[in-house]
């Protein structure tokens, strides 16, 4: 049994300039519907061919990089999308996007998560994530296309249920991370 882990592509959406906590919230927004605008390393096709169950999350960079592999999903859930950082409703601070970001989720990490969903529910929903894909992986080898945080968030749950990776993931877009069940 085997579970691929695989981060979607490079979005086609750029980080410029400074913004205000609003101008960062059309930036994510604008991000979430952004489509992948490079192509998949040969590396990553032949992982992904690996697959006989495809998953993904409905996000379109997620979605669209499942079409640079030329693979359609068997499922696409929402269970399996990136968390979204907290908001904040400031428009005295105007940063660069992403040091916005790395801001905003290391408040995440320490308990903000302002209308956001908090870390122990993402946590819940990667426990979530982790059984739903170890219930398909008895079909045969998945592929899931997701995110890079909650990509993590899920190889972890799958290492504590006994998973062992032969790759673990990077954060790097078309990074994949491998897990198998030993045999008992």
């Amino acid at each position: 049994m085997t579970i691929i882990l695989m981060r979607h592509g490079k979005p086609d959406h750029h980080a410029r300039g400074r913004l205000s906590a609003q101008g960062l919230a059309e930036w994510c927004e604008a991000y979430d519907m952004a489509l992948v605008c490079d192509m998949p390393p040969d590396r990553s096709r032949a992982i992904a061919q690996q697959a006989s169950v495809i998953v993904c999350s409905p996000l379109p960079r997620a979605h669209s990089s499942l079409t640079r592999l030329g693979l359609q999903p068997t499922e696409v859930d929402a269970l399996f999308s990136e968390v979204s950082v907290p908001l904040i409703a400031s428009e005295r601070l105007a940063l660069p996007p992403l040091l916005w970001l790395m801001l905003l989720r290391l408040m995440w990490l320490c308990g903000y998560a302002g209308e956001s969903e908090s870390l122990v529910r993402a946590r819940q929903r990667a426990a979530r994530a982790a059984d739903r894909l170890i219930a398909l992986s008895e079909r045969g080898t998945v592929l899931l296309l997701g995110h890079g945080l909650m990509n993590k968030m899920i190889a972890r749950e799958l290492r504590k249920r006994g998973w062992q990776a032969e790759k673990h993931a990077s954060s790097r877009h078309w990074s994949s991370a491998i897990y198998h069940r030993p045999f008992i």
